[in-house]
């Protein structure tokens, strides 16, 4: 089974909209049963931003009741390739992880709706770029 991480340093903003979006395409793709996703953040917020959760919403993403998490060595042990917005893969890989890793040069938005969005939107095209070089459903 194939995995991917989304990680960014609070896990209440980019990280969660990759995880919603890369979720939804998962489910577009039909991919449900060989893709592990998984998320965190290096030092989480206490919560998910309200503007991150609005914009989703948006897009017809629910991302429910979702809180940010601390991400773990035993988190991404076998995960095959992780994303990084704002931190670095080898500040929570276990010492003996093989897979490849990308940092996605993404500057925190802030807090207004219109940064948010047009992230989201980035994000939404990076997803879709990255289940394709990884021939995920293809």
């Amino acid at each position: 089974m194939t995995g991917i991480a989304f990680v960014c340093q609070g896990n209440a903003g980019r990280s969660q909209l990759a995880m919603a979006l890369a979720e939804r395409e998962r489910e577009r793709r039909e991919l449900g049963d060989c893709l592990d996703l998984v998320t965190g953040g290096v030092d989480p917020n206490d919560h998910v931003h309200e503007e991150v959760r609005h914009v989703l919403a948006e897009a017809d993403v629910d991302i429910g009741d979702r809180k940010p998490r601390l991400i773990r060595p035993n988190d991404v042990a076998d995960v095959d390739h992780i994303v990084t917005m704002g931190c670095e893969a080898a500040e929570f890989t276990p010492p003996d992880w093989n897979g490849t890793s990308e940092q996605w040069d993404l500057d925190h938005p802030g807090g207004d709706l219109e940064s948010v969005r047009a992230q989201r939107d980035e994000i939404a095209v990076r997803v879709v770029d990255l289940f394709d070089r990884l021939e995920l459903g293809t």
